[in-house]
């Protein structure tokens, strides 16, 4: 017998019956529909005062320039320049030198992670190390990586995979070594071997701290990304906007930023996708 059948044989009239959960999902969907306002209306509303600003001359325009104008060479360096010099050129030499040192330090960090939270004498003789060489600015160490690798693309990748290591291993550690103990010890009674271990119990159950890792991870790569091609590069992001402040184009270094940004929020975005095709059950439960 369903549930509507149930509140016809007792009597209970389906409007009641219905009303608490539309009004439950009602309130949700309300709820999520004004965030979603509100998180489009704000930078809106923002980018109306500083184009209000700066038209009234309230702010120096050639230092903040408004965002029309910002628009305009937006679309310039998008679809009247030459290949070379796109803003879609630039964005995919970037993207291509943040992934190779993206994975190069990611990998490495997930897999000694892994190990550091399930085996104490690793994670006691891994400790003083990480805690020595992680507060060192990544940036001050450039110089010397740039004098193994050279200025080519290689010294890139590994500033950016050094600066995406640490962020990764210290979240994969910590996640791995905070698993309820109960899922280890059910593994144990099955006779688990370690490989499965790691694969089945471990990478999954620390999986939520892992993203996190990665996440922090990828910022701190784009951060790298745009110092070494500031430094060293005939592309780039980076490149980019050191050549426009060299040539005194302020739009241009604001396209520049405006890019950076823009990749950072879709690429967060495609983070929390991958997230919660892995994790459905934690976006079931927000």
């Amino acid at each position: 017998m369903t549930v509507i059948e149930q509140a016809a044989t007792a009597g209970t009239p389906l409007i009641e019956l219905r009303r608490p959960v539309n009004a439950a999902t009602r309130g949700v969907l309300s709820g999520r529909m004004a965030e979603r306002i509100v998180g489009v209306l704000a930078p809106l509303a923002l980018l109306c005062i500083w184009e209000a600003v700066a038209r009234l001359g309230l702010i120096d325009p050639r230092f903040f320039p408004a965002p029309s104008s910002i628009g305009g060479t937006f679309y310039y360096l998008l679809f009247e320049v030459r290949w070379d010099d796109s803003l879609i050129h630039q964005i995919l030499i970037s993207l291509g030198r943040g992934a190779i040192g993206f994975v190069l330090g990611a990998v490495p960090a997930i897999a000694l992670g892994v190990v550091m939270g399930l085996v104490p004498l690793v994670r006691a003789a891994m400790q003083p190390i990480i805690g020595a060489i992680f507060p060192i600015p990544k940036v001050a160490i450039l110089p010397i990586i740039m004098l193994i690798f050279g200025i080519g693309e290689e010294s890139k990748w590994a500033i950016i995979a050094i600066g995406v290591f640490f962020q990764v291993l210290i979240a994969t550690a910590t996640g791995v070594a905070n698993i309820d103990k109960i899922h280890m010890d059910v593994g144990q009674n099955f006779k688990a071997s370690r490989w499965n271990t790691y694969r089945k119990i471990a990478i999954p159950g620390a999986l939520p701290t892992i993203f996190a890792g990665l996440r922090l991870g990828w910022g701190t790569a784009l951060l790298l990304l745009v110092t070494a091609e500031m430094v060293s590069s005939d592309g780039g992001i980076g490149y980019l906007i050191w050549k426009a402040w060299q040539t005194l184009s302020v739009e241009e270094m604001y396209v520049g930023l405006v890019t950076i940004a823009a990749v950072g929020i879709v690429s967060f975005w495609l983070f929390d996708l991958v997230e919660n095709r892995l994790l459905p059950w934690r976006s079931r439960s927000e």
